[in-house]
């Protein structure tokens, strides 16, 4: 990664946020901003977008323009692609120096897509978004206005979204279902889309979590946080890159990552059963020893307990494992993201701000 120059660094102080394994995080944070017009960064995760690259970096162009004095530049990261999406970045770099390009080495998914391009970014300031347009950039504008008002993580919050069925329904049970159990609730309606100020993004760049879920870490971090809301957009052409698969996978990070909940909800089914079955017992104990029932038959009851008690200890086993499992992952400490193909930034003057 290319190191900052000298007129761009801030005075720094350290923090000590508290010892973990025998050692200690040191976070930087900035004391104060140079009166030099701030760096705005657009981190954008690109997987088989060939259709709307094109629309997508003339409308950023279009919103960042509106920027005054406030340099800016994309930074797409592809994720993979399969198809043109690479090519046309490139021919999109060429053409405008204030985009960069950042290619995986294979796919690894969105989030860690996304920490590629927080990870190269050296801007004042991040706002990340999707590549479909569904997160439209002409909202830019108003989170970089709330950065500069002071916030630290400015969050696009929806007021609407456009789809439909099956997968409109699938979201709306997540975020509830994830509000209800995590311990940091997000607004229900908030995704990837935001503003991360540099401060926030050194924090996020020195997690060594693997399995990330993005919108919970923001809210997480802290600082002061703000909202700005706009009706989200349909996808401007193609077919959601996301499988259900991945969703699913992404679901379960999420809650995992945020919440006790699925383990102790495991516990206190056995506590429950365990007093159930000793009650049970105890009855029909007494019966016995009071001669009320000679002998006590019940086929049907016995099948259905042991099949009720069996399916729930397989139950509290996947539970366990989805927890083993990701410990695991991280024990292993493999890289989060390979970087295959880093473009260099163009020498450029990031202080005009014209279309180009």
């Amino acid at each position: 990664m290319k190191k900052p120059s000298v007129a761009n660094e801030y005075s720094r102080v350290k923090r000590i946020v508290g010892p973990i394994a025998r050692g200690t995080i040191t976070i930087f944070v900035h004391q104060n901003r140079m009166q030099s017009p701030p760096r705005i960064a657009v981190v954008v995760p690109i997987y088989n977008e060939q259709e709307n690259i094109p629309e997508l970096c003339r409308r950023i162009r279009e919103a960042c323009g509106e920027l005054n004095d406030v340099r800016w530049e994309a930074i797409f990261v592809d994720d993979g692609s399969t198809d043109d999406s690479a090519v046309l970045l490139r021919k999109e770099a060429q053409s405008c120096t204030r985009i960069r390009l950042i290619r995986l080495s294979r796919n690894f998914g969105h989030q860690p897509a996304i920490s590629a391009g927080l990870f190269v970014c050296d801007a004042d300031a991040a706002v990340v978004m999707d590549g479909d347009l569904q997160d439209p950039p002409e909202v830019i504008p108003q989170l970089v206005e709330r950065w500069q008002s002071g916030a630290k993580v400015v969050r696009a919050e929806r007021l609407s979204r456009r789809e439909s069925g099956l997968r409109r329904l699938a979201f709306a049970a997540f975020h509830r279902f994830f509000n209800l159990f995590s311990d940091f609730p997000i607004p229900a309606n908030s995704g990837v889309f935001c503003l991360l100020d540099r401060d926030v993004i050194r924090i996020y760049n020195s997690l060594s979590e693997r399995h990330r879920y993005f919108p919970g870490l923001s809210a997480w971090i802290g600082f002061r946080q703000e909202t700005v809301c706009y009706h989200r957009d349909e996808r401007y052409r193609g077919q959601p890159k996301q499988s259900w698969r991945r969703l699913a996978s992404y679901a379960l990070d999420a809650l995992c990552s945020f919440s006790y909940v699925p383990l102790r909800l495991v516990t206190y089914a056995g506590f429950f059963i365990s007093a159930m079955g000793f009650s049970i017992g105890l009855f029909f104990a007494m019966r016995r020893i009071l001669g009320v029932e000679i002998a006590f038959t019940g086929f049907t009851t016995i099948v259905v307990l042991i099949l009720f008690i069996g399916g729930l200890q397989l139950m509290a086993l996947g539970i366990i494992g989805e927890y083993l499992g990701r410990m695991y992952d991280e024990a292993k400490r493999r890289p989060y993201f390979i970087i295959d193909e880093s473009e260099p930034a163009h020498e450029r003057n990031l202080s005009d701000n014209r279309i180009r």
